[in-house]
């Protein structure tokens, strides 16, 4: 990449972050203000506008779009589980998916308005330095979730990994799926391939989002079906990090 079009792409980038933290403060504000005391479906639809404006600036700013496979299931809550790459999938899931709940490291709610949107969102916060506290902590929140009818997002590797890199996916999203009677949701992407982790550059391009068939959890056992998640998950990832 010449010095010109890497100078183009962080100035581009520059401007797109300075949109993200404007539209972040004025709807965590906003929404604290005025829609704290509403129900969650309602509050909630509120601060979805914010992510649903950051996706547009993203493809005003930076270029980059979104391709779609595969559909939701229809009136069904369920557990998703997607792979982790970039910063992309934590706000265009939460407005894709919604009504949904997102199983984060506790860190990120203490973090100024973006925290403080996710506490509003209902967002699960685990201390990830105790896996059987967390553990716990996920089924017994997660499951209030969801028999509130909406649906759990958990990023099973739980940090965000390279492009072809392969995390340890975690059983508890499987296992709350289990307790909780709700199928399974599998999500590949190619995020990181646009907006890498931990990068202040975002590329211009198509991001492809592909949503697996529901698994169905009955009589399942959570090291199996964790197992067949993240295989489907890697293989479509692989499939799509080749073709682009």
């Amino acid at each position: 990449m010449t010095f010109l079009a890497k100078s183009i792409l962080a100035f581009r980038s520059a401007l797109f972050f300075t949109s993200y933290a404007l539209i972040t403060i004025f709807i965590s504000v906003s929404g604290l203000l005025f829609t704290w005391f509403l129900p969650f479906h309602i509050r909630g639809r509120y601060f979805v506008l914010g992510n649903a404006a950051i996706i547009f600036m993203l493809r005003l700013l930076c270029g980059v779009k979104t391709e779609i496979r595969g559909e939701l299931p229809k009136q069904q809550v369920y557990v998703a589980m997607a792979k982790h790459q970039s910063q992309w999938e934590t706000f265009y899931l939460q407005w894709y998916l919604f009504p949904v709940a997102t199983v984060v490291k506790r860190e990120l709610l203490k973090i100024p308005f973006f925290g403080w949107a996710l506490q509003v969102m209902n967002a699960i916060g685990i201390d990830r330095s105790n896996p059987r506290a967390a553990m716990r902590q996920i089924t017994e929140q997660g499951l209030i979730r969801l028999r509130n009818n909406y649906s759990l997002l958990i990023f099973p590797e739980g940090t965000r990994t390279e492009p072809g890199v392969r995390g340890r996916y975690a059983r508890s999203g499987a296992s709350l799926a289990i307790a909780a009677g709700v199928p399974v949701l599998p999500i590949a992407h190619n995020g990181g391939l646009i907006w890498p982790a931990k990068s202040l550059l975002i590329r211009p391009g198509t991001v492809t989002l592909i949503i697996g068939e529901a698994i169905d959890t009955t009589g399942r056992e959570s090291k199996e079906l964790t197992l067949e998640v993240e295989n489907w998950i890697e293989d479509q990832c692989a499939a799509i990090h080749q073709a682009a």
